[in-house]
């Protein structure tokens, strides 16, 4: 059921924490999404000793769940911020972040974006383009800033176990360099006199199921930098998954087994975001109507695919669970959402008791890529975001629920 020390049921209610979920809903209302960061910070934890053999930095990455607190709570246990935007620098420095331990990732980073991200220290750039190596040294001249360290980001055409829309070390993905650009670059790195060409950085992608392409990924990168001794750090990227189902996955710990022969000798730059936040997050819910149709059973909830849109853009499995723990014999039940679109459906034949207009419903393993990814079609709210803070034992808003005025206070009428 993918439940854990943090969220699970206590006398039959369900308690983040110390903390009845029913009590935040009550005062906050639904939907609404509720962050652990006692158990945010223990995957930080576990991470942190998973790879404790290794000089290994984590990077937290912010695209995963941006929330500023916690994005905070994760910088005062020691993470540094990897950052694929412009505004997630912005946020990662807003949470505490020191600028040396922001790595500035993507594939398209745009010139005001660069000139931000050196403007500010940011301290790696993980580089996906030649021509962006011409941008970032371009600028480093102009504002005077010289050996900016970076990492040239391989694309090592391997094939993940994972989902093809989150594959990103094929060869036809849009990620990453190839072999033979990335051994021009290194041949040539006069041509760029204010970097310091300092690493490769190597991901393939997300939610991973077994260690075989993070390894052979990173085989081919030692290979195509064994002949450049001044490169002594290589970015591993992330792909340690979450348990969305109480599947048999690769832990943490099976990757650093994995990968701690190879990297022995290097420094390690770390970025997972989902294998931290994921199983500390829930969406809360309400069951609006009860009804059923064409021999189904169907809870039309308030939450839906402009809270949580995994499941319709990934065809991605969350458990369903009921806020109050029933005894009762359970049907298959489709749980839909409000929105306009046959696909706004959360979870389909999930076994659950009767239950009535009012009750609460929460899905679990919601803190990575949800509130992130929530957006406001129909001309609806984006949904309020709370967190339990590291006591276990007192909660705060750390977002406001949207008003209808917040949806359109940016747009103009004559």
């Amino acid at each position: 059921m993918t439940l854990n020390d943090s969220i699970h049921y206590k006398n039959k209610q369900l308690y983040i924490d110390k903390i009845a979920a029913s009590d935040i809903v009550t005062h906050v209302g639904s939907p609404t999404y509720i962050y652990s960061l006692p158990r945010a910070i223990s995957n930080y934890r576990r991470i942190e000793a998973a790879f404790a053999h290794l000089n290994a930095h984590i990077h937290y990455s912010a695209k995963a769940n941006g929330n500023l607190r916690v994005l905070q709570s994760l910088v005062r246990a020691g993470a540094g911020i990897d950052c694929v935007s412009g505004g997630e620098i912005f946020k990662a420095l807003r949470a505490g972040a020191a600028a040396q331990d922001i790595v500035f990732a993507g594939v398209g980073k745009t010139v005001d974006e660069i000139q931000f991200a050196l403007e500010k220290g940011v301290g790696w750039f993980n580089v996906e383009n030649i021509r962006e190596l011409d941008h970032i040294n371009r600028i480093a001249g102009t504002i005077g800033r010289s050996g900016v360290k970076i990492a040239l980001r391989l694309n090592p055409e391997v094939t993940a176990n994972t989902h093809p829309y989150i594959a990103t070390g094929h060869g036809g993905a849009k990620f990453g360099l190839t072999a033979k650009s990335i051994s021009h670059i290194l041949k040539n790195v006069e041509d760029w006199s204010n970097l310091d060409f300092a690493g490769l950085h190597v991901h393939v992608g997300s939610q991973l199921g077994d260690t075989s392409a993070t390894t052979g990924g990173i085989e081919a990168a030692l290979e195509l930098i064994q002949p450049y001794e001044n490169i002594k750090t290589l970015n591993i990227g992330g792909g340690m998954p979450a348990n969305y189902s109480d599947g048999e996955l690769p832990t943490v710990e099976d990757f650093a087994q994995a990968v701690t022969p190879l990297l022995k000798d290097y420094d390690v730059i770390l970025e997972p975001g989902r294998s931290i936040i994921a199983d500390a997050g829930v969406l809360m819910t309400r069951i609006l109507y009860v009804k059923q149709q064409a021999g189904q059973n169907f809870y039309i909830v308030d939450g839906s695919m402009t809270e949580l849109i995994r499941p319709m853009l990934y065809q991605a499995h969350h458990a369903i669970i009921p806020v109050k723990q029933s005894d009762e014999e359970t049907q298959p039940t489709q749980i839909v959402g409000p929105v306009c679109e046959t696909t706004d459906v959360l979870g389909r034949d999930v076994e659950l008791p009767a239950l009535s207009m009012g009750d609460g419903l929460a899905i679990l393993t919601a803190g990575a890529y949800g509130a992130v990814m929530a957006s406001s079609y129909n001309a609806r709210p984006r949904p309020a975001e709370v967190v339990v803070s590291e006591d276990g034992e007192n909660w705060h808003i750390a977002r406001k629920r949207e008003t209808y005025e917040d949806i359109i206070r940016d747009e103009l009428l004559d």
